[in-house]
């Protein structure tokens, strides 16, 4: 039986919510869904990424697509940001950036060039 999914969410578990949470809205840019006490649900187009309770540092990644990832990849370093992986056209076609979070979780940016296969589903 296929499961028909309505909606999904990353959920990260950060040593230090606030300032995982500085992380994710200032540097990275995305805005708050929803918040309650022990917790904040950020939009990451067309999902959410949670942040809540506590955990242990790297154990996530997260995939964000982009429009582009010129400069990007110095305006990242330039606030302190870890590169894991510099921007480069990977093996299957997609322009890559690997980043760390504060608590060490991944975050692969990615630009799909307008020939790639993806663009077209």
């Amino acid at each position: 039986m296929p499961l028909h999914v309505l909606s999904s969410r990353v959920i990260i578990h950060p040593v230090d919510l606030e300032r995982s949470r500085r992380f994710y809205e200032e540097v990275i840019g995305l805005n708050v869904y929803r918040e309650w006490g022990v917790g904040v649900a950020l939009f990451i187009g067309g999902g959410l990424l949670e942040l809540s309770g506590r955990g242990t540092a790297g154990a996530t990644t997260l995939w964000l697509q982009v429009p582009s990832l010129d400069g990007v990849e110095a305006e990242l370093a330039a606030v302190g940001v870890s590169v894991r992986k510099p921007t480069e056209v990977m093996p299957w076609g997609l322009v890559e950036l690997w980043v760390e979070d504060p608590d060490g979780n991944e975050l692969r940016l990615v630009e799909v060039p307008p020939d790639h296969p993806l663009r077209r589903r």
